[in-house]
């Protein structure tokens, strides 16, 4: 059989093997309604719908639209006009020709079986129905929200100009007195510089005058804000050691109004050894912030990770104790030892002093100990947990090589999400005064 439009006989050419023509399903189909149902015999015309067709001689002509694809998928000729003897070709076989087929017109059955299967569209549920009946202004659950109508960006932005608010209103409300909260925890890597840090700008940002004591030797916290803290610069290390005024210290954080730090310098490392000759060597910090001329809602101490004599003068200066508790099990471990020496300072330094927040850091959702230890801890403390929880976030840790706070660097991170509703919490927690009161 040939692609040029012919379909020649094997039994005509003298093939051997016996295939089947693409037009016909031998030996049981017919190709008519009326023609017969089995092979014709060998040197007969073929025959469609029950009458032979002529003989003719000449060029072979074929149309191609002349075969068109039947309901079955088969394909067969339509319209045969005549069947004729081809002169002067290698082949002698009987070739047909076609004419251009007839429109073909489908029947009822044809057009219900093409016909595109649509599903139902969907109904109501009879509690939406009712509950629509009773109230009028019912959502059902399955209407989208605007945050879920909202593009990721809009959200994203939405959130940056809620944290900035540079429309600088006090937005958080402020304390009726200072607050001097003590950062502490003897576990190092927990995030107490980070979170001093962002809940500092954070208060800062929504109309709070805030200071940030940093009493880490390291100066991590005096990174955060951008404050130098190189050899020569003075310090706290002066005011406890020199009884230097804070007010001489503490310097404004740049970019950020209402916000001061008193940074930390290397020489803050031998502090520890030259206090213990000191007179009142556990309240020398308290005494310095006592005597600031300034007025603060907020003072936030960053303490080292140790229970040293600087994480005492932070204790006794303090009067709330903020907890940063990393999700994982070391966390837990030294949690203890922590609390006994807070009770240790609370019976013999400071009778005021009062563990107040605890804040779950480096939370890991995809692991089942952050559920784990964040379940412990608030059965254990209760109240004292905020409900926010600070996630890993890859911003919180970029944002210090830069000089800033995630509240600045991304404000529109889950960072600096969950860090501004840690700082709303606290700030709603034992605060009397309503927002509206100016600096």
């Amino acid at each position: 059989m040939h692609d040029d439009g012919r379909y020649d006989d094997p039994r005509v050419t003298g093939s051997t093997s016996d295939p089947v023509s693409r037009e016909t399903d031998y030996p049981s189909w017919s190709p008519g309604t009326n023609g017969p149902a089995t092979r014709p015999a060998d040197g007969d015309p073929p025959v469609f719908g029950g009458e032979p067709a002529a003989q003719q001689t000449g060029p072979e002509v074929v149309d191609p639209a002349a075969v068109r694809r039947t309901p079955e998928g088969s394909t067969r000729p339509a319209n045969v006009a005549e069947v004729r003897q081809t002169v002067g070709r290698r082949n002698t076989a009987r070739a047909v020709r076609f004419e251009p087929a007839v429109p073909h017109q489908p029947g009822a059955a044809t057009v219900r079986d093409a016909a595109p299967v649509i599903a139902d569209p969907p109904v109501a549920s009879t509690e939406s129905l009712a509950a629509v009946a009773t109230d009028p202004t019912y959502v059902s659950r399955e209407t989208p929200t605007r945050e879920e109508d909202d593009p990721p960006l809009a959200m994203e932005a939405m959130r940056a100009v809620q944290i900035l608010n540079p429309s600088g209103e006090v937005t958080m409300p402020r304390p009726d007195r200072t607050r001097v909260m003590c950062v502490a925890n003897q576990k190092g890597g927990v995030g107490k510089t980070t979170t001093t840090v962002n809940l500092a700008v954070a208060l800062a940002l929504h109309g709070n005058r805030v200071l940030v004591v940093d009493l880490d030797p390291q100066g991590n916290a005096s990174t955060g804000l951008n404050v130098p803290h190189h050899t020569g610069i003075p310090d706290v290390y002066d005011c406890l050691i020199n009884s230097v005024p804070l007010a001489e210290v503490a310097q404004a954080v740049e970019g950020i109004p209402n916000l001061w730090c008193v940074p930390a310098t290397i020489d803050l490392a031998g502090a520890e050894i030259e206090l213990v000759s000191v007179v009142a060597r556990e309240s020398r910090l308290d005494r310095a912030i006592a005597a600031y001329p300034g007025e603060f809602d907020y003072v936030f101490i960053d303490c080292p990770p140790s229970l040293g004599l600087l994480t005492v003068n932070a204790l006794v200066a303090a009067q709330e104790v903020l907890i940063p508790i990393q999700c994982e099990y070391y966390a837990l471990e030294g949690l203890n030892q922590l609390i006994n020496n807070i009770n240790l300072v609370r019976q013999h330094l400071n009778p005021k002093l009062d563990v107040s927040t605890i804040l779950l850091t480096m939370y890991d959702r995809r692991t089942r100990l952050a559920d784990a230890v964040e379940q412990d801890v608030r059965n254990h403390f209760g109240d004292k947990v905020l409900q926010a929880v600070i996630p890993r976030n890859v911003r919180v840790s970029e944002a210090p090589s830069y000089g800033q706070s995630v509240m600045t660097y991304d404000p529109g991170s889950r960072g600096a999400t969950s860090y501004f509703e840690a700082a709303q919490e606290i700030a709603e927690r034992g605060v009397k005064e309503p927002v509206g009161r100016n600096a």
